[in-house]
């Protein structure tokens, strides 16, 4: 067995993974057409948004780390060190790579606070 990874396995893996956060906003675009007192009323929307946001980000995180393995980039000690790594090689620009991190903060936000109240003031 090779070392070195067949490349097209990671690309192909990264395509499904994009897919697949690309189906997740498509969900996420459906709930946002609920008034905000329906979103904070029913926990079926607030609950879903939840869900989906966190996993689109979670897709984000996981091409990241697909990206560093494939190209054998430094590994990240956190999460929110994946968009600058991949910045560093010059593969997103460094103001993307920000707004990534802060999206990877806020997921992690999610992850941690359970009342819709407090995620909408973030």
């Amino acid at each position: 067995m090779s070392d070195k990874a067949d490349p097209r396995v990671e690309e192909e893996l990264i395509k499904a993974k994009l897919a697949k956060m690309r189906q997740y906003l498509r969900y996420l675009e459906e709930l946002r057409k609920a008034s905000l007192d329906e979103f904070k009323r029913d926990f079926r929307l607030s609950g879903s948004a939840e869900r989906y946001l966190q996993v689109a980000i979670e897709s984000v995180i996981d091409v990241g780390n697909e990206i560093i393995s494939s190209l054998q980039l430094r590994r990240p000690e956190r999460y929110r060190d994946i968009p600058y790594i991949i910045s560093e090689a010059g593969i997103i620009p460094r103001g993307f790579a920000d707004s990534v991190a802060s999206m990877i903060g806020f997921r992690n936000f999610l992850v941690q606070v359970v009342s819709p109240e407090l995620w909408l003031s973030f």
